[in-house]
């Protein structure tokens, strides 16, 4: 007699599906040439490069959105989620795109903002961890990052603050740009 069983989740059968080569390829692009606008503008367009950036970046939003909900009918997986965020995202752009100047002048200090978020999660995150048997390491890590987060929060409001992070995304865009085209290639590839 034998025995008929259900097949079993795997975790690779749980898994999202990847996007689509091109939309990475895309992106990828996108990210190289505002990083590339970032590190190299002239510093006599230094304002209307600051604009064309501002307006690329919601021009970029506005593809990415759209991009996020063509992604849902390619992969029916987390559908909410990718509904949500494609939408937040669309919205936002057109907002960049139609107030630049207003968009250019809370930017930065919204970059600081969501980067001192981010050092207090990845801190506490860290922190807790440490408390689950991840070492004494991690934990010290955990706590620089909380106080790293709450000191750009703290100063999040402080004019000329979020110039300086700029350059942060200025060469995470340009680097991290290359790494998504070669990645949507190796997708493309496989």
């Amino acid at each position: 007699m034998t025995t008929i069983t259900a097949p079993s989740a795997s975790p690779t059968a749980l898994e999202s599906k990847a996007r689509p080569w091109g939309f990475l390829l895309i992106q990828g692009i996108a990210m190289v040439i505002i990083g590339a606008i970032l590190l190299w503008a002239p510093a006599k367009d230094r304002i209307e490069t600051y604009m064309l950036l501002v307006n690329l970046l919601g021009i970029y939003r506005i593809i990415s959105g759209v991009l996020d909900l063509g992604h849902m009918f390619t992969d029916h997986t987390g559908w909410g989620w990718k509904l949500f965020m494609g939408l937040i995202s669309i919205m936002a752009g057109f907002y960049i795109v139609s107030y630049p100047v207003a968009a250019g002048l809370a930017l930065p200090r919204i970059f600081v903002l969501m980067l001192g978020i981010w050092g207090l999660m990845q801190g506490t995150v860290a922190l807790i961890m440490a408390f689950k048997g991840g070492g004494w390491g991690l934990g010290a890590l955990g706590i620089i990052g909380i106080i790293f987060g709450l000191i750009l929060i703290g100063d999040y409001a402080q004019l000329g603050s979020g110039l300086a992070m700029i350059w942060v995304a200025a060469i995470w865009a340009f680097v991290g740009g290359f790494f998504v085209i070669i990645r949507a290639f190796q997708q493309r590839n496989a």
